[in-house]
């Protein structure tokens, strides 16, 4: 669904050397891109062919071309004319049968050889290394490049009398071979004896045997091309016999026939064909059709199993005009006639769908409508045509009024409006001729352009601009289309200084276009007929594909962009270059004011992109998007959210159908169209619905692309829904569409979780991280369930739908429903007439709904839950239950009394609460029951006493929730539940078990023990303290309950409370005691005075390694980084494994980076790497984690709040037992320690943050010095004393 728009014509003009002089054969270098002509008098013109507009100097009289005379007789003329890549020399046959190899760059010419009967035709191989020459006597001749003759073959059958045929009759007719694109055949026509007929034969290249034989046909002269792809032959065929017109039939290698079509659509016995010619890609195939009055190179594409005639350009007859394929760009055909002008035309293939989404396709005379909007079937099938008086050249189509202008082949213009889209289903299968619009000086077109619904813009083959008024001069009839009556007025003409690229009309501004001139110059042509040149719009090169997009306001200058798609596939946006490797592109608008709102791109390597016409205003694109050539990697779900991977290599966008369709039409290379619906403009379309309030429209989306319900509550959070579902409900008017919506419900946002990469909705992002999701399933059924209460009329349908809200609930409020379910049956069982009866469903068809909305277990429980067996059977029998396990039980409950009904219905439900309170008052015989059932569910005791109000059961349930503490180790709790009941004895044993003393004590008090009792209770005591290590506790007891002062001073002694253990031995006036206390501080003042100096050498020692072992991995850390900056080439998830591997590295580690990588993620799942971790405070020399454990020991080396207290006691003590010396050696020591080991980890906390590892910087010593008055007075020093500090 494309047509072949002709880019840009130049013409040269050959100046030959005499009047009667005119061209006769060609030749094409395509190294040095020269075109090479032989005159019938025997001269050679050179002259290089432009591969571009911009060399406007070609055709100009300084560019004449290089002219040679041939020295040939006079008799003798050139006749055929090759170029042979390998000698870099032309090779020219004559009438006379010379063969001269011509040497252009060395003007040399060498004769090769002679052949009898003079040459009719040279026809080199693909490869060049072969020669066929076919002579005037009928002989083919196959020759090397060295001028060695392979084989020679008469082509016609043998003649039974060969005095009766003349030499110069053979010498007449043409004849010419074509090879096969890989030259392993090769293919000529070959007359019959006395008939008319003649057969295509094909041959071998190396041996020149016949390989195959047409059927005899009625070929139109001697014209044969093979497809370079070598799938097919064509040929021409002449029906006069037939009373029909030329036809190009295609046969295969073996001879047979495969397929054709007529060169004309209409009958004329007087048209011929004189060319035929395959350009180099073997799409485009392109004939010399001769009529009466006019010749016309016609060009035909195939696609569908349907040959399209895709342009016809016209030449008078006089001037034998003959035409070429550029050998290698396969969309450039060259020209020329007898008397040397050379036309070039460059032509590209453009989308034939409009803005609009409307095909337009071009086959000669014929537009083939299609509105895709509408139905979505390829050409050669449409919804109706429109046919001109001859073909299309160039068209034009105006989307607002439906008006298409057409240029036709022979210069002349015509005008149609259409009706409205919503119409053109009437006019399906319907054939529109379309007249001629009257216009003073016809002219064919190129880049013709709407500039409004009665203004044409056009560029003349002179190269000037023309602006043409288009007026109506019948009145037509409203939805009706308008082919007649039209004319044209030349209004203005500007002329142009350079060649035209694309002209693209202004959306923004009326009467206005955006015309591209060669090099890629951007001008805006205005009403006033100026031009005026937008250095700020300039490409950077010529964009033969060029689209104008107006856009919202986005703060910038300009509301529109200019996109402009070049020869080597960059996409170009105004000044920049958006993608490199763009194949195709197209617009899309979901917009009431038809802004762009993306830019739909595919890729080279057939990706297709969604673009955000915001992320190119805001310069996001290579954030987002990056350089359009996506990385399948492990991350391939997160990728696959950003594009579209195109199922057929080679496809095309052909359009876009804009607004809720939000589909992407592209077209394979086998001639089908696919619609696809990117799930980003499919959920751009539903959020925009939803913002302007149309439910409705969102709802059939959302259904039809299978997108999450969800998105209809989410767009703007689920509380502003609440205001709009009876709206919704109202605009939906479809109950089975609402049940899936409400089927569909779930507590989560999709907006930022299942479509958080295709749309940003970023008005409610905010809003939406406020509110909480779990109550939002809940909270939207309400809300529409009381909209279809309120708004919907009562049917058995409604109330279906009532249903589904109550069983979507979370949790599902099935009782609720089951109640709805309970009044349907009991509407049904009262046999009354009760017209409500016909809006309700029946109870079974409810419960069936309800067990297919929710498990049937569920709902069978639930309807336990109403202590309605019957109900409860119904569902069972309904659910498919096996009656033997359900009915044995429902029979079991009828029998029982109704409040131990419910307690059965409450256990087997798991309701314990109102398990509690039916066995409570089903009377005191089942209090024992009552008690079983809270000691069964220990959460019940509370509710318990609630219930309980006699002092003697409320007391066995206190009793019954000690007893339970106690099992659990809850002793505390216990015997505060055992004293509320006045158990005393269970609570000094609650107290006795969680070594409360004081609660053990204080209750043997309570009863009244007598005081050996106590003692001896308290001497137990004080040995189990002691046995769990609690001296200082198990002091108070001797010394307050046993009086055994002697035991209680050892005791304060081993729990270090020195000042404690002097002031009790000093009350007792002992001075043994005394002596004890002074002895044991002491030795405890040199013990500690041991430690503190041994740990401030260890100090010394982990700062010392740390720093050794710091400034090491520093130093691999630059090695590695310098290795990683001298790769050139190294992926994302190459420098995240480098960086992981140094995590993972030792600072004596010597393995390469790779290997370190690999062996630390394998040592992360390792058992190895478990035990490290259960040995992470253990410090392992060369280890990976040596480092930070280091430091770790560092920090746990730190004084106690326990250390410091027992030191601060001990200071005391000494001092009053007159040891200053000693109190003093031991706070200096401890003081020592304490700021090496701050002074330290302040040292490892600076080398973490620095780069390198100053040996002059990082030095104890130096740290103790800057920080040790700031330090001596802060809250972790206040254990010294004053007294004893160092100035």
């Amino acid at each position: 669904m494309k047509n072949l728009k002709l880019s840009w014509e130049l013409s040269s003009n050959l100046q030959l050397q005499s009047e009667n002089e005119v061209i006769r054969c060609t030749a094409f270098d395509i190294e040095q891109n020269r075109f090479f002509f032989a005159s019938s008098a025997n001269f050679i013109y050179t002259t290089h062919l432009p591969s571009s507009p911009i060399e406007e100097s070609w055709g100009k009289p300084s560019s004449n071309p290089l002219v040679e005379a041939i020295d040939l007789d006079s008799d003798d003329s050139i006749t055929s004319l090759e170029y042979l890549m390998e000698k870099e020399a032309l090779i020219i046959g004559t009438s006379s049968g010379v063969l001269l190899l011509y040497n252009v760059d060395d003007n040399v010419t060498e004769v090769v050889g002679k052949v009898e009967g003079g040459v009719k035709s040279l026809s080199p191989s693909p490869a060049g290394d072969l020669l066929c020459i076919i002579t005037g006597l009928g002989q083919m001749l196959v020759m090397t490049h060295d001028w060695d003759l392979l084989y020679e073959i008469t082509l016609e059958d043998p003649i039974e009398d060969a005095d009766t045929l003349s030499g110069d009759r053979i010498l007449d007719s043409e004849c010419s071979a074509t090879w096969r694109g890989d030259g392993k055949f090769f293919a000529t026509l070959t007359s019959i004896n006395n008939s008319s007929h003649k057969k295509l034969k094909i041959w071998e290249r190396d041996t020149g045997s016949l390989h195959s034989v047409s059927e005899p046909k009625s070929f139109m002269g001697e014209i044969v091309e093979w497809m370079p792809s070598g799938a097919k032959i064509a040929t021409v065929c002449d029906h006069k016999e037939e009373n029909k017109c030329p036809s190009i039939v295609f046969f295969e290698r073996n001879g047979l026939k495969r397929s054709s079509f007529s060169v004309n659509s209409g009958i004329d016995f007087m048209t011929t064909v004189k060319n035929l010619k395959w350009n180099c890609n073997s799409d485009l195939i392109a004939a010399i059709v001769r009529n009466e009055s006019h010749d016309a190179i016609k060009i035909w594409s195939f696609s569908n199993n349907h040959w399209y005639l895709k342009q016809e350009i016209s030449h008078s007859r006089h001037d034998g005009v003959k035409f070429m394929w550029d050998p290698v760009n396969p969309l450039r055909l060259i020209s020329w006639n007898l008397k040397g002008m050379i036309m070039v035309y460059n032509f590209i293939w453009i989308t034939a769908v409009t803005d609009n989404s409307v095909a337009l396709v071009i086959d000669g005379s014929k537009i083939l409508v299609t509105p895709l909007s509408i139905s979505l079937f390829p050409p050669p099938m449409c919804l109706f045509e429109l046919e001109f008086p001859s073909s299309v050249r160039e068209m034009a189509f105006w989307s607002f009024k439906n008006s298409l202008a057409a240029s036709l082949s022979d210069g002349s213009l015509s005008v149609v409006e259409l009706p409205d889209i919503d119409t053109w289903q009437d006019l399906e299968g319907k054939v529109f001729r379309v007249e001629l619009t009257i216009l003073e000086n016809p002219t064919p077109f190129l880049h013709l352009t709407w500039l409004d619904s009665h203004v044409l813009l056009g560029v003349a083959p002179n190269g000037h601009l023309l602006e043409l008024e288009i007026m109506c001069s019948e009145d037509h009839i409203h939805g009706s289309v308008a082919s007649s009556g039209w004319d044209a007025k030349n209004s203005n003409t500007f002329s142009l200084e350079r060649n035209v690229i694309a002209i693209a009309s202004n959306p923004v501004k009326k009467r206005s276009a955006f015309i591209q001139l060669n090099g890629g110059s951007i001008c805006e042509y205005t009403l006033d007929s100026s031009l005026q040149e937008h250095n700020n719009l300039r490409f950077s090169q010529s964009c033969p594909w060029m689209s104008v997009a107006s856009i919202g306001d986005f703060g910038v200058l300009e509301s529109f962009l200019l996109f402009g798609l070049d020869n080597n596939s960059k996409l170009h946006v105004n000044q920049n270059v958006l993608c490199n490797n763009c194949h195709s592109f197209s617009l899309y608008s979901n917009s009431q004011n038809q802004e762009m709102t993306h830019l739909i791109l595919l890729t080279k390597q057939d990706f297709l992109f969604v673009v955000d016409i915001r992320d190119i205003v805001l310069g996001q694109m290579e954030v987002k998007y990056g350089n359009f050539v996506p990385v399948i990697t492990r991350r391939k779900d997160e990728e696959g959210k950003k594009f579209i991977q195109i199922w057929e290599k080679g496809s095309k966008i052909l359009g876009v159908v804009h607004g809720d369709e939000s589909s992407v039409i592209i077209q394979t290379t086998r001639g089908n169209l696919e619609s696809i619906y990117p799930r980003k403009l499919v959920l751009e379309s539903i959020v925009n619905a939803l913002v302007q309030g149309r439910f409705r429209d969102s709802l059939h989306m959302v259904r039809r692309h299978r997108i999450d319900f969800n998105v209809i509550v989410d767009h703007g959070g689920w509380e502003n829904f609440l205001k709009l579902a009876t709206e919704f409900v109202i605009q939906a008017d479809n109950l089975n569409y609402i049940t899936e919506f409400v089927c569909s419900l779930k507590n989560e946002n999709v907006m930022e979780t299942l479509y958080k990469n295709y749309i940003t909705n970023e008005a409610n992002v905010k809003e939406s991280r406020d509110v909480d999701n779990n109550n939002k399933v809940n909270s939207v059924l309400l809300a529409i369930r009381k909209a279809l209460e309120s708004q919907v009329p009562e049917t058995p349908e409604r109330e279906l739908c009532i249903l589904t809200t109550l069983a979507k609930s979370e949790p599902p409020f099935l009782e609720e429903a089951l109640e709805r379910v309970k009044k349907i049956r009991e509407m049904e069982l009262s046999d009354s007439s009760d017209p409500k009866r016909q809006n309700y469903p029946s109870s079974e068809e409810s419960l069936k709904h309800l067990l297919w909305l929710s498990e049937s277990e569920s709902l069978f429980e639930a309807a336990l839950g109403l202590y309605d067996l019957n109900l409860a059977a119904i569902v069972a029998l309904n659910s498919q239950q096996d009656p033997k396990e359900f009915l044995p039980f429902l029979q079991e409950l009828e029998l029982l009394p109704g409040g131990i009904m419910r307690y059965k219905i409450d256990l087997r439900l798991q309701r314990h609460e109102k398990a509690l309170q039916h066995i409570f008052h089903a009377g005191d015989s089942y209090f024992q029951d009552f008690i079983n059932l809270i000691i069964n569910n220990p959460q019940l005791f509370s509710h318990a006493l609630q219930l309980v109000t006699d002092p003697i059961k409320r007391n066995q349930v206190l009793e019954a929730w000690g007893d339970y503490l106690t099992n659990i180790k809850s002793f505390e709790d216990a015997a505060t539940t055992y004293l509320c009941c006045y158990n005393l004895q269970k609570a000094l044993k609650a107290y006795r078990a969680s070594y409360n003393w004081t609660g053990v004590l204080t209750v043997a008090g309570l009863l009244k023990l007598k005081k050996d009792e106590i003692t001896l209770l308290a001497n137990e005591l004080c040995e189990e303290l002691q046995t769990i290590g609690k001296p200082s506790e198990a002091a108070k007891i001797a010394l307050d309950y046993i009086g055994d002062f002697k035991s209680g001073i050892n005791l304060l002694i081993s729990a270090r409370e020195w000042e404690e253990a002097l002031r009790v031995a000093l009350m007792d006036r002992r001075e043994e005691l005394v002596a004890d206390v002074a002895t044991g501080a002491v030795d405890c003042a040199a013990t500690l005075v041991a430690e503190y100096e041994e740990g401030a050498e260890k100090v010394g020692k982990y700062l010392a390694r740390y720093l050794a072992v710091r400034q090491r991995r520093l130093l691999l850390a630059a090695k590695i980084q310098a290795e990683e900056r001298s790769v050139n080439e190294l992926d994302d998830d190459a420098v995240s494994e480098a960086s992981s591997s140094f995590s993972g590295m030792s600072a004596y580690t010597t393995g390469s980076r790779k290997d370190s990588a690999a062996s630390m993620i394998s040592s992360s799942t390792s058992k190895r790497g478990q035990r490290r971790q259960k040995k992470k405070g253990k410090i392992r020399a060369g280890s990976p984690d040596e480092e930070m454990a280091l430091v770790e020991h560092l920090k746990g080396m730190s004084l106690t709040a326990g250390a410091a207290r027992e030191l601060k006691s001990l200071l005391g003590c000494l001092v009053m037992i007159g040891k200053e010396d000693v109190a003093r050696k031991l706070q200096r020591v401890a003081e020592n320690f304490q700021l090496s080991q701050t002074a330290a980890v302040k040292i490892a906390s600076d080398a973490m943050t620095c780069e390198s590892v100053d040996e002059h910087t990082f030095v104890l010593e130096v740290y103790l010095k800057k920080l040790r008055k700031e330090l001596l007075q802060s809250e972790e020093f206040s254990w010294q004393s004053k007294v004893f500090v160092a100035p």
